[in-house]
């Protein structure tokens, strides 16, 4: 009596199909991240990132109340509202991070939302508190619509054109709500520009404190210190562009803008050539 042969188990071709990772066991251990929808639209936070954000808020600052007393303030607010759909426009047709194009959005959103929160006091009559706490309400209600919307108020998650134009919505609030915001404390409050610049800056620091030691979420942190940055940059152009008896330097608004314009242009110029010389390295 021969024995039988014996039998081969049939073997498995690894397949080469996509798992479904939300029943696979290995989803608990490996976590491959999703690609994006789209490119970054914004840029990385660093610390020039903050250097520029608070260059063009100064610089808006000073250049919308030389508008608004070189060609009236209801001029001002139409020139600088049409370049802003203008420099809008073409951010997000690129819908990528442009340097140049996406820092040119930022100062007309300062200009725009600085001439319309000082129309709305000077023009309107609104005092600097009714103002603030207006603005602030309004952020609060941009940020919600935004987190119920999108399920995130993350500026790492900005790649669709839906997030992009939440983002902007929020940008233009948060200049407003900083423009009504320096005026209270500098006028209402009598601190003066260089107190509240002084006042400012020591806020800029604590949502990174914050941060680092109390475990203050990334984006609450993120989102207070940019709403800060404004009244803070614009204290400091103010204090720099206003006569001596009104407590700053005297160097006018015209000097002061031409200044801090030049200023972006060169930061914004240098991460522009560096940007492409680290993408020259790594290719």
């Amino acid at each position: 009596m021969t024995a039988p042969e014996p039998t081969t188990e049939p073997t498995i071709e690894p397949t080469t199909e996509p798992t479904d990772r939300s029943t696979s066991p290995l989803a608990s251990v490996t976590r491959i991240p999703r690609p994006t929808r789209g490119l970054a639209r914004v840029p990385e936070l660093t610390a020039l990132f903050w250097v520029l954000k608070i260059l063009t808020t100064g610089m808006g600052e000073t250049a919308s109340d030389y508008l608004a007393h070189t060609i009236g303030p209801v001029i001002a607010v139409c020139l600088s509202g049409v370049a802003l759909v203008v420099a809008l426009a073409g951010q997000l047709s690129v819908r990528r991070y442009v340097p140049w194009l996406y820092w040119t959005t930022v100062a007309m959103v300062s200009v725009f939302g600085t001439v319309a929160a000082d129309v709305a006091h000077v023009g309107l009559g609104v005092p600097y508190a009714v103002s603030t706490v207006a603005f602030a309400v309004a952020l609060a209600l941009v940020l919600g619509l935004w987190h119920r919307t999108e399920g995130t108020l993350s500026v790492h998650s900005i790649d669709t054109t839906r997030r992009e134009l939440f983002y902007w919505a929020t940008v233009l609030t948060t200049f407003a709500l900083g423009t009504a915001a320096g005026d209270l404390t500098a006028v209402t409050l009598g601190l003066g520009y260089l107190g509240s610049a002084v006042l400012f800056a020591v806020a800029f620091a604590v949502p990174a404190v914050a941060h680092l030691r109390l475990g203050l979420g990334a984006v609450a942190a993120f989102w207070t210190a940019y709403v800060i940055t404004r009244p803070l940059g614009a204290s400091v152009a103010d204090w720099m562009g206003v006569s001596v008896a009104r407590g700053g330097l005297g160097l006018g608004t015209g000097v002061v803008t031409l200044a801090w314009a030049a200023a972006i242009v060169v930061i914004v110029g240098l991460a522009v050539v560096t940007g492409r010389a680290r993408a020259a390295a790594a290719d």
